[in-house]
């Protein structure tokens, strides 16, 4: 699991790709919004 991997972050990173693990702009954000809504 490292740059070559398509699925983790690290590899999105190394391809500038987004998706599930690496999420982009105003989702990313909304995400957080969320984990911080469920911890509560």
């Amino acid at each position: 699991m490292g740059k070559g991997d398509k699925k983790t972050r690290k590899g999105k990173i190394a391809r500038s790709s987004y998706g599930n693990s690496r999420p982009q702009g105003e989702k990313k954000k909304a995400l957080a919004k969320k984990v911080a809504e469920k911890k509560a």
